[in-house]
């Protein structure tokens, strides 16, 4: 048994001790309150994304922060109102009837595929499915609340992001001074590429959603199959979920085509696919090109890592999570333990640039 030969050696012992049990207890707090981080998270790319369409207004029109700010949310607001105005009633119809759609295309599907070697197959996962979707009803009320749950979680992001993007040097600031003296200025510069990267990945997978929802919509229609501007909608906003949202999002499409024959179901399937190629090899390298490139497995991992751990906000959140820990990964390890600056610099590549980057200096950059 351990005995210590001093009183000084037994108060230096318990300090470890409860320094220990300090570490776990923070560690366990910082646990249950992961829905908290998740929240703030939320709200930081609610800022991020205003300070990016704020940012011609201050740097141009040398509009004060906290005005150009509400003016941002103002654009934002006009713009999805007046697209909801232009384009709303025809993708809320499309929506609708491609809900209805949906069952009577799964019964075409189950008579064309009827008799065939993989009738059998289809009807043992039908049986499946239905054996799990008897046990999704029975936790409807938990599913309601959940929803309920997500939507005030949102206003809240919202809300907070709004004043995130008012005074975002002030919070940083707050969060610098609890560094000791000596590790503010990295504490500082890591903050600040870290909202930068995130900044031009949300601008750059804007374009992308943007290109691939179109181009979607516009190949579906021309082969003819129905609900086209809906389904170009959902595979446009899956494509902020890389990898797993494209070919979740392509259930739909591909389910809707093979009820309306063969051809059309390998014409989608072609489109989807093109589309895919397309988004992955051009678009995505075009518009990503002065964004820290993260290897695809690496997306693909952290997509079911966070889901694992943190459920489907993990999944919604795991691309930016994910920029923004490889931008730090970037500058603290590579940089600092490693010491290799010139992997470090891909973290920041336009670094000393000041400000972070908004919609103005992305479209500028695209074209070179």
């Amino acid at each position: 048994m351990f005995k210590p030969d001093s009183g000084d050696l037994t108060v230096g012992f318990i300090k470890r001790v409860l320094f220990i049990l300090l570490i776990v207890a923070l560690s366990a707090l910082a646990l249950k309150l992961v829905s908290i981080w998740l929240l703030i998270f939320g709200a930081i790319i609610v800022a991020v994304v205003l300070r990016a369409v704020s940012e011609p207004l201050i740097r141009y029109l040398r509009v004060p922060e906290p005005i150009s700010i509400l003016l941002a949310l103002v654009i934002l607001i006009a713009g999805l109102t007046g697209a909801f105005y232009f384009f709303g009633w025809q993708i809320s119809r499309q929506i609708e009837d491609l809900w209805q759609q949906m069952p009577a295309a799964w019964n075409q599907i189950q008579l064309q595929i009827n008799g065939t070697p993989a009738d059998t197959i289809v009807h043992e996962q039908i049986d499946s499915l239905g054996q799990k979707a008897g046990q999704l009803i029975s936790m409807a009320p938990k599913i309601a609340g959940e929803v309920f749950s997500t939507l005030a979680n949102l206003v809240v992001a919202i809300v907070g992001g709004i004043f995130l993007a008012m005074r975002p040097g002030s919070y940083r600031d707050g969060i610098v001074t609890l560094f000791p003296k000596s590790q503010r200025a990295l504490t500082k510069e890591c903050l600040n590429d870290s909202g930068k990267a995130l900044q031009m990945w949300l601008v750059a997978q804007t374009f992308s959603m943007v290109l691939v929802g179109s181009l979607t919509a516009i190949g579906l229609s021309i082969v003819g199959v129905d609900s086209a501007l809906a389904l170009g909608l959902i595979s446009g906003l899956a494509q902020f979920v890389p990898i797993v949202g494209p070919i979740v999002s392509a259930g739909p499409g591909l389910l809707l085509a093979g009820s309306e024959g063969l051809p059309t179901f390998l014409w989608a399937l072609l489109i989807y696919v093109s589309v895919s190629q397309l988004e992955s090899n051009v678009i995505t390298p075009m518009v990503q090109k002065h964004v820290a490139s993260i290897p695809t497995v690496v997306t693909l991992f952290a997509v079911i890592a966070f889901g694992t751990l943190l459920g489907p906000m993990g999944i919604l959140f795991a691309t930016p999570l994910t920029v923004v820990l490889y931008t730090l990964v970037l500058k603290l390890y590579v940089g600092k333990v490693l010491d290799d600056p010139v992997g470090a610099a891909r973290a920041d590549p336009d670094a000393g640039k000041g400000k972070a980057p908004g919609i103005f200096w992305f479209l500028k950059r695209l074209g070179k």
